[in-house]
């Protein structure tokens, strides 16, 4: 059985805090409070585990999240 997926985002300093939790809550299935506690997590420590996931839904997560101007990368937990 493949290896699950984290999907892990990345802080930036150009996109707003409410878009980034709007953007968590609209692509995963993370609730509003978790997705606030994601987002601030990425800001004060750089990075951010959002779930884990089989590879091809990380895949399209990352390309969702990149979509929006997010930066999200991959890696086998």
């Amino acid at each position: 059985m493949p290896p699950p997926y984290r999907v892990i985002l990345h802080n930036d300093d150009v996109n707003d805090m409410g878009y980034v939790v709007e953007t968590i809550v609209k692509l995963t299935p993370i609730k509003l409070e978790q997705a606030v506690e994601k987002m601030m997590e990425a800001h004060e420590t750089g990075a951010a585990v959002l779930l884990v996931c089989h590879k091809e839904r990380a895949e399209l997560y990352q390309e969702q999240f990149h979509s929006c101007r997010l930066t999200v990368t991959i890696e086998p937990d």
